[in-house]
């Protein structure tokens, strides 16, 4: 009896194993699923923790500025993204609730407070908090399940795309044959000649959780690209956050 107690315990903990090993699996293959399905899957990959707390390289290049810089993320899931960008000295710091963005750089000494309209400045689209959380999730920006989906497999993804399209963009998500959460997901405005593409080349599993370890984010309207590049050089899920912030005084506003 006490054998197969063993035994018992033994397969568990070595099919548990096995299932955290297998939650990415580099050789999965795309085979026919239907759109709901694959919608479905997707959805249910979505990240549950409470809170992030990670550590990320940025690249930034817009033609006219350059740079690498580290940033904090914090985010208090559905309530709070919390960023500060550091190179020797505070380059930025940034809170974003589903109402407000806020703003400020000790180095250039200014601020914003106001909407969401900041952020489409620098993407060329409209975002709102939850599209900005999912963003860093590696999620899609729109709910799946919501409208009728087509599918497609392409590249080894499934390319999600709504049945009927907004008059006024396309978007196209392309989920991942493994764990179902997102390679690539575009927002495309063929009449004003703008795009956003959002990549995820790889992702690592945390705590049993599949998180992006990096994230290239594309935005082109006439006459104007902005690209940023995160590297997620560590990551923890359900710490206790500290996402106060306050903008100093004499710093002057940004008027978009």
């Amino acid at each position: 009896m006490k054998f197969l107690k063993y035994f018992v315990v033994f397969a568990v903990v070595f099919t548990s194993c096995k299932t955290k090993k297998n939650l990415i699996d580099a050789n999965a293959i795309a085979t026919e699923m239907s759109a709901k399905k694959v919608a479905r899957k997707h959805v249910a990959a979505n990240f549950d923790e409470k809170t992030v707390d990670a550590k990320l390289k940025a690249n930034f290049n817009n033609g006219k500025v350059k740079q690498s810089i580290s940033v904090s993320l914090k985010m208090i899931k559905d309530e709070v993204i919390w960023l500060k960008g550091t190179k020797f000295i505070t380059v930025f710091k940034a809170k974003i609730t589903p109402t407000s963005v806020s703003y400020y750089s000790p180095y250039a000494k200014n601020y914003f407070e106001g909407d969401f309209s900041m952020l489409k400045k620098i993407l060329g689209t409209d975002i709102n908090f939850n599209q900005l959380q999912n963003l860093f999730l590696g999620q899609s920006l729109t709910n799946v399940k919501e409208e009728k989906q087509t599918v497609v497999i392409a590249d080894n993804s499934y390319v999600l795309s709504p049945e009927i399209q907004a008059s006024l963009f396309d978007l196209f998500f392309s989920v991942n044959p493994s764990h179902f959460k997102l390679d690539k997901q575009s927002v495309v405005n063929s009449i004003k000649n703008q795009r956003l593409d959002i990549s995820y080349p790889s992702y690592n599993v945390v705590d049993d959780v599949v998180f992006p370890s990096e994230i290239k984010i594309k935005a082109k309207q006439p006459g104007k690209f902005t690209n940023i590049d995160f590297i997620v050089k560590s990551v923890e899920f359900n710490k206790d956050i500290d996402a106060s912030f306050s903008i100093p005084n004499g710093y002057k506003q940004i008027k978009l």
